[in-house]
């Protein structure tokens, strides 16, 4: 309740929600391949490998221009950066949805395209940071990164309008927010007072050379990668192992991402409260067990026509889906406890460590997604995939033990917040 009030009396509200709003229908649209491969592959007779590959291609999009759009935000100003931003992604839209998107040539131009939506992150994080003091940062940056609940909203509406429009319009629809969020953001949103780092290149090298700074790459790269890549990926998953429908996998994507975006917020809240190690921590057990179960899931009953579907979920469809479940909830608590330790460590570089950590970020979502397409392509299946990844956030819990003494009798005792 204290919180609340506090958040009340501090910083500057109608930012904060512009952010979250922003970046929430900017998600939703860099994510927007991924329920919809399954209708464009069928169209354009698209191999499996390949499937997963171009869902991929705006993640690593973002993951790249998130540091180019990082420090026009620190010279320029978040709120042009983010106003131009969106005025690209609209026109992108509005061309494929209307005009383009003939060939797989297209699509992979389209999803570097909506890289742009997706460096939305670098934006709206740190432009709402700004605005409030360090014991709040967990709860704010939990907030404005609660935006990628946009995931669940496309997996949930995108499918059901590619059925009944086509997947091109269903493209199109995405315009119904972003205008209108777009005009709002303009009109409401402001840069928080006092000077922005003028950060070049230079910055980011300095930074680079801090071994705190690649450890919280990782850390994220973990989190948010994991979030993302599933995100981009179950609905192919899903389609696959257990031969559900496009409307099917949609929802089914929708239940599992609205635990890991509802819950960032959580995570942010509890990393203040407990510090953001022990919450890393023992997110990373769960995670790294979630992978490795998720390896030997079976795979659902065959439809009974070849190349159909199943209707209704079958018993091992819903354990995949409690399992995922569980495992994205943990993955977003944990986006939400990165970011309430790096503006204790970087308080004056926090864009420019936005747009890298968010970069490498993106690149484990790419790398997660195109794991499972080559594991599938590969062996048959996507075991290789998910214990690969199991291995790795292992490796991200031992890292953190490695850390934990240092941070909290550095800069974790000099920032005033628990760490």
């Amino acid at each position: 309740m204290m919180t609340l009030k506090e958040l009340r009396r501090a910083g500057h509200w109608p930012t904060l929600l512009a952010s979250f709003l922003y970046f929430d229908f900017s998600f939703m649209t860099w994510v927007t391949l991924g329920p919809l491969m399954i209708y464009i592959a069928r169209e354009l007779n698209i191999a499996v490998a390949d499937k997963f590959t171009l869902v991929a291609v705006p993640i690593l999009a973002g993951a790249i221009l998130r540091v180019p759009v990082g420090i026009c935000c620190d010279r320029l100003g978040a709120k042009v950066t983010g106003c131009a931003a969106q005025v690209i992604v609209i026109a992108a839209v509005a061309y494929a949805g209307f005009g383009g998107l003939r060939t797989v040539t297209d699509i992979e131009l389209f999803g570097i395209a909506l890289g742009l939506a997706g460096a939305s992150f670098a934006v709206a994080l740190p432009q709402a940071g700004r605005w409030y003091p360090p014991h709040l940062q967990g709860i704010v940056m939990g907030i404005a990164g609660a935006g990628n609940v946009g995931t669940a909203l496309d997996a949930l509406i995108i499918p059901t309008l590619a059925e009944q429009f086509g997947w091109r319009m269903a493209i199109a629809s995405l315009l119904v927010p972003l205008v209108p969020t777009f005009l709002f953001y303009a009109v409401v949103s402001r840069e928080a007072p006092g000077p922005r780092a003028r950060a070049g290149w230079d910055r980011y090298r300095a930074v680079l050379t801090d071994i705190d700074s690649l450890w919280f790459m990782f850390f994220y790269f973990i989190t948010f990668g994991g979030f993302v890549g599933l995100a981009n990926s179950l609905s192919l998953y899903f389609n696959i192992q257990y031969h559900v429908s496009g409307v099917t996998a949609g929802l089914m994507v929708a239940v599992v991402v609205s635990f890991g975006s509802f819950f960032r917020p959580v995570g942010g809240a509890v990393a203040d409260r407990i510090g953001g190690i022990r919450t890393l921590m023992a997110l990373f057990g769960v995670v790294s067990v979630v992978y490795a179960i998720a390896a030997f899931l079976p795979a659902g009953p065959e439809p009974a026509v070849a190349g159909g579907t199943v209707s209704g979920l079958q018993g091992p469809a819903v354990h995949a889906l409690i399992l995922f479940s569980a495992g994205v909830l943990c993955l977003g608590m944990g986006n939400g406890a990165v970011f309430q330790l790096i503006p204790q460590r970087f308080r004056g570089e926090i864009g420019t460590m936005t747009g890298l950590v968010g970069c490498f970020g993106g690149i484990g979502g790419f790398f997660l997604a195109k794991a499972l397409g080559m594991s599938k392509d590969l062996t048959g299946g996507f075991s290789a995939g998910f214990l690969f990844f199991s291995v790795l956030v292992l490796a991200g819990l031992a890292a953190l033990a490695g850390v934990r003494k240092r941070w909290r009798t550095t800069w974790g005792a000099a920032s005033g917040a628990r760490i």
